[in-house]
Order: structure tokens, then C-alpha cells, then sequence
């Protein structure tokens, strides 16, 4: 069985809404519901914002629930004019911009302790745009991050989930695959203002797609 492991109830709702929900649970401060989505087995964890609950909410999946895959979906910031508001995009590596042992161990920044290449691969997935997200544990318009993303990573989206899921499925030896649909694009103004103005359009573009996610990751 593939899992879904989403950040927000808001985003998960979108899921839950179009699911036949057998069973439907908390535990260790995480929502999860298992059932059928468009008459597939499925589970869906709603882990938390941020890295840490991300990471507890995929090994959850794989070592609880038994998923053999984990599906990572949510809204995310553009970081250049390559992605549009309510666009959703397939996510095929991703780096961790706030994991920095260059002093110690020298290589790039976000390259994770035993590991020589600081991206994480994701399984890319036919029929949306691929992209290249950098995560961390921030919501800001800090100018040093957005030069760190784009100028030495040159990912196009930052979120604050999908770069520790892509560790623990690394690490677990399971598929990982994630979709992000673009909140707010870097230097359009406030990034918390966008994020308010284009979530519902960010979540209609999920209910929209989401029947394609589902075949497309054959779950």
C-alpha cells in the first residue's frame, strides 16, 4: 500500500472529502485515516508542518502502516517566474537548504551527514512538470535564504516538508514521490500574504488534479 503523508488537515481535506475512510485515528499528535481513494487502498498521515513531523509521520507509514510508497502533496513558494500561482509541479529531488556541515565534513550545503550529493532523488512522475524543491524549517522573505536557494542550490521551490521525506525513504529504501502547488512566488510581495490569498486556489488545483496524481503514482 502507498501512503500519503501531507502536512495541513487543509491539504489533507481534499484527500479525506473524496475518500471511503475505514478507519480514522490520532497518535503522537498525527491524523491518519486509511481506506480507499477512487476505489484504491490507500492511507493518509497528517503529519504536522516542518521537517521533524514530516520525518516522524514517513517512518509512521513505512514501519505502521507497511507503505511500500509515500506520496507527499501540499503547497509550496515559487522561487522564480518557472512556476505559477496554482500551478502544481512534480517534485524529482530535493535538499534540505537548512543542513549545513561544510566546516565539518566540507562538500555542499544541505549534503546530509553520510551522504556524498546534498539533492535527494524522488521518483518523477509522467505528466506534471519536474521540479527541484529546497526544504527548511522556515516561513520567511528572508533575502539570504532566497540567494542560497536560487543562486547555489537553483531549486524552484522551497517548502518545509518534502526534503526530510525524501531522506527517510531514502534511508528506508522506499519510492518516494511528491506534488507541489505554488502559493506565492519570491519577490511578488508578502510571502504570508499570497500564501492567504491562494490557498483555496491552491487546494482547488489539488481536487482538480488529484484523480491524475492517483493514477499517475498507481497507487
Amino acid at each position: 500500500m502507498k501512503c500519503f503523508v501531507i502536512a495541513m488537515e487543509k491539504e489533507a481535506r481534499v484527500l479525506l472529502d473524496e475518500m471511503q475512510v475505514g478507519k480514522d485515528y490520532r497518535t503522537g499528535g498525527m491524523h491518519v485515516a486509511l481506506g480507499k481513494l477512487f476505489g484504491r487502498e490507500t492511507a493518509v498521515v497528517v503529519c504536522g508542518v516542518g521537517k521533524v513531523n514530516a520525518a516522524r509521520g514517513t517512518q509512521y507509514a513505512i514501519d505502521c502502516l507497511g507503505a511500500t510508497g509515500i506520496i507527499n502533496l501540499g503547497v509550496a513558494g515559487g522561487l522564480h517566474g518557472g512556476v505559477e500561482v496554482g500551478g502544481i509541479y512534480a517534485v524529482f529531488s530535493a535538499v534540505q537548504y537548512d543542513f549545513d556541515l561544510v566546516q565539518i565534513n566540507g562538500g555542499q550545503v544541505g549534503a546530509l551527514d553520510g551522504f556524498a550529493e546534498n539533492y535527494l532523488p524522488l521518483t518523477l512522475t509522467d505528466g506534471f512538470e519536474p521540479r527541484r524543491v529546497g526544504t527548511g524549517d522556515r516561513f520567511n522573505d528572508d533575502y539570504e535564504d532566497f540567494l542560497l536557494l536560487t543562486e547555489v542550490l537553483d531549486a524552484d521551490i522551497r517548502d518545509m516538508e518534502v526534503g526530510a521525506i525524501a531522506q527517510v525513504c531514502v534511508l528506508s529504501n522506499v519510492e518516494c514521490r511528491a506534488f507541489k502547488i505554488i502559493s506565492d512566488i519570491a519577490g511578488s510581495g508578502s510571502t504570508t500574504e499570497q500564501y492567504v490569498k491562494n490557498l483555496e486556489k491552491c487546494l482547488e488545483t489539488l481536487k482538480n488534479n488529484l484523480k491524475k496524481i492517483v493514477g499517475a503514482v498507481e497507487l
